[in-house]
């Protein structure tokens, strides 16, 4: 037996749960079995210290309206509004970075008690001051974002993410693909996996407060 495999001279035979066993016997069986298969996957943990996001395509779908008062509205889930109240109940440090100056972006991070900073040129700088400044090692951030100009902020933390719409630049960078879109729960779809990882034993230092 090694690794799980038991040997049969040249063919090896897996050992797997039976609870997680299909038999297939014909072409159609696999088309079940690949179809069932995503149901008992376990997603994998992420073990970070502080959670930094963009904001347009993150938290939103992208998109915007424009009312006849010439204020522009997006579209947030409840979902994602969640998961943030679970990292920060969790003592998770926050933070949210947009390129754009809006008032939204502020009403929405005070809605999630967040901290905001707006009108960032080059985020990925003031990613690294704030880290600094709350004794976080960048290996030890994760950074969600969607587009292009989250790629810096992506290539300098330990834990890139990108929402499963992003550009393909940021899909290329990311260390992990979520399931869900921007605006769509990919933040709650965040959350979950890293209180995920807050269950399990580890041996990285306390996060700062």
């Amino acid at each position: 037996r090694q690794a799980g495999f038991r040997i049969f001279g040249r063919a090896e035979v897996a050992i797997v749960d039976r609870t997680r066993a299909l038999e297939i016997d014909e072409p159609g069986d696999l088309v079940v079995a690949r179809s069932l298969a995503p149901l008992f996957e376990r997603p994998e943990a992420i073990d970070i210290d502080a959670l930094v996001t963009d904001f347009d395509g993150v938290h939103t779908d992208d998109r915007v309206s424009i009312g006849g008062d010439g204020m522009e509205r997006i579209t947030a889930s409840r979902a994602d509004g969640i998961g943030v109240d679970m990292l920060r109940k969790a003592g998770y440090p926050l933070l949210i970075l947009s390129r754009e100056t809006n008032r939204v972006v502020t009403a929405r991070g005070r809605k999630l008690g967040v901290e905001v900073r707006q009108g960032v040129e080059v985020k990925a700088v003031v990613l690294a001051a704030w880290a600094k400044t709350r004794g976080i090692e960048l290996s030890r951030i994760a950074y969600v974002g969607n587009d292009i100009n989250d790629v810096g902020c992506m290539e300098i933390v330990g834990w890139p993410i990108a929402v499963a719409d992003a550009h393909p630049e940021v899909l290329a960078v990311a260390r992990v693909v979520l399931t869900q879109h921007g605006g769509h729960g990919a933040i709650r779809e965040v959350a979950e996996r890293i209180l995920l990882a807050a269950d399990k034993p580890s041996t990285s230092s306390p996060r700062s407060a």
